[in-house]
């Protein structure tokens, strides 16, 4: 009779895969910090190295799996290396996609001011924070408030209303002195050249009286090409 076949017995070595699981049924792949890099992205306005320091650590170690995640809802990523910050858009220009983003549309004076404050922006070129004063962008922007100088009480209520909106956007904040703000550097990405020129084009003809400078800003559609300018902002 011959010897029954030799029995190996399988192995059962322990599974020494990591999992990211972060509770019971988490069926996520991300580690916590990619989980919160996203999230944060998600909030806006915009996720930076100086804010978020160890979330900007861990968007560059997870780029591709967050850019995919983000590509999945819709989402295009914008990231600046150099200024090691990082916002979120809504992609699909080309197809009729979904927006998730909700867009805030800029009166004409948002716009103006977010115009100047890019200017002070780009003349820290030696990586200096550009830090400005309320009081005195408020003057830069009387060139805009009419050439009868109307209702300046009011023109300086609307420039307030449009100062505290970049306070909301995350684009200024404050400093340890009264009445000091940081330009946020997310600013260099918000206008690109193109927009830039068609929006100051469109000023100047405001200034040289093509129009009334008196229009109701919500009126107005500032961007040459017809579009409203827009920051975006988390779908409530």
């Amino acid at each position: 009779m011959s010897p029954a076949p030799e029995q190996h017995a399988l192995s059962e070595e322990p599974d020494t895969r990591e999992t990211d699981a972060l509770w019971d049924g988490d069926s996520g792949t991300l580690k916590e910090t990619s989980r919160r890099a996203l999230v944060q992205l998600l909030r806006g306005p915009y996720l930076s190295a100086a804010n978020h320091g160890r979330l900007w650590t861990a968007l560059l170690a997870d780029e591709d799996a967050i850019r995919s995640r983000l590509s999945d809802m819709f989402l295009e990523l914008i990231t600046d290396d150099a200024a090691q910050l990082a916002f979120v858009r809504n992609a699909g220009a080309d197809i009729d996609a979904p927006k998730v983003m909700r867009t805030a549309t800029l009166t004409f004076l948002d716009t103006a001011l977010l115009l100047h404050l890019r200017q002070q922006l780009l003349h820290e070129s030696t990586g200096n924070k550009a830090i400005v004063g309320a009081d005195e962008v408020a003057d830069q922007l009387q060139v805009y408030r009419g050439r009868d100088g109307a209702d300046p009480a009011g023109f300086a209520k609307r420039i307030a209303t449009s100062w505290q909106k970049m306070v909301k956007y995350g684009l200024l904040s404050t400093t340890t002195t009264e009445g000091r703000f940081v330009v946020s550097p997310v600013l260099r990405l918000v206008f690109g050249p193109e927009e830039i020129a068609a929006v100051r084009h469109e000023y100047t003809r405001l200034v040289e009286g093509a129009l009334p400078l008196e229009t109701d800003d919500a009126e107005l559609s500032p961007v040459g090409n017809s579009a409203t300018t827009s920051l975006e902002e988390e779908d409530a």
